[in-house]
């Protein structure tokens, strides 16, 4: 072999070399950016759910069962007007106020859930009597509603009561899903175990908060709320 052929075969090796390189480089880049655009993509969905829970208090979404939403709308029978559910969740307390002659809204910190139920709202023939709010529920104000309905945590219980208390007004009925105001008075309550409501009149505990009467004076006075039923 004379050294012109020695050295062009050298060559063809060499590109070959260079070719399989730059074609795993460029597979890397692809395998790279799928991996990071996967990443993204998950935090996006994943962040309204997580970001809640980072807090100081936070509200988790757990769906009502159908006995909650059940007790809720027995423990309303009577009203009407305004309502609003303060961590609407998926929607379905809102829904079901709905679909009962109330003009509901519900107020959600996460947006996937927001705009899941405005499409359930639609589906259900509800859009027109509901209305879902990307909101945080401390920066929100409550004084336009007549009934309001709260899946709410102990830790945050103490702090709604002052907020409900100053902005209701003195018509308005609080429903509270499984846990209970920490000091307010339960005028009655729906259901038993999990699935309990209880419901409070905003002229009870307002007039309690402005005499400066606390439960622990009050307990003494009453036995287990009456049922609403």
């Amino acid at each position: 072999m004379s050294q012109e052929e020695l050295f062009e075969n050298s060559g063809q090796c060499g590109g070959g070399v260079n070719a399989d390189k730059r074609n795993k480089s460029f597979l890397g880049l692809i395998a790279t950016g799928v991996v990071g655009g996967s990443l993204v993509a998950l935090y996006a969905v994943a962040a309204p759910f997580v970001a809640p829970a980072l807090r100081k208090v936070c509200l988790p979404f757990v769906p009502a069962t159908p006995a909650q939403v059940q007790n809720v709308l027995q423990a309303l029978r009577a009203r009407s007007g305004t309502l609003v559910d303060i961590g609407s969740g998926d929607g379905r307390i809102v829904i079901a106020a709905a679909k009962h002659g109330f003009q509901a809204s519900g107020f959600e910190l996460n947006p996937w859930l927001v705009w899941y139920s405005r499409y359930k709202a639609w589906r259900a023939g509800v859009h027109r009597s509901t209305s879902f709010h990307i909101s945080d529920l401390w920066k929100a104000s409550f004084a336009p509603y007549s009934n309001v309905v709260i899946f709410g945590v102990p830790q945050m219980m103490d702090q709604l009561e002052l907020k409900l208390s100053s902005e209701l007004p003195v018509t308005a009925k609080v429903v509270a899903c499984r846990f209970p105001f920490p000091t307010w008075i339960p005028e009655c309550t729906e259901g038993e175990g999990i699935d309990t409501v209880w419901v409070y009149d905003a002229r009870t505990f307002k007039t309690n908060l402005h005499q400066g009467v606390a439960r622990n004076t009050l307990i003494e006075k009453q036995n287990k709320p009456d049922s609403c039923s």
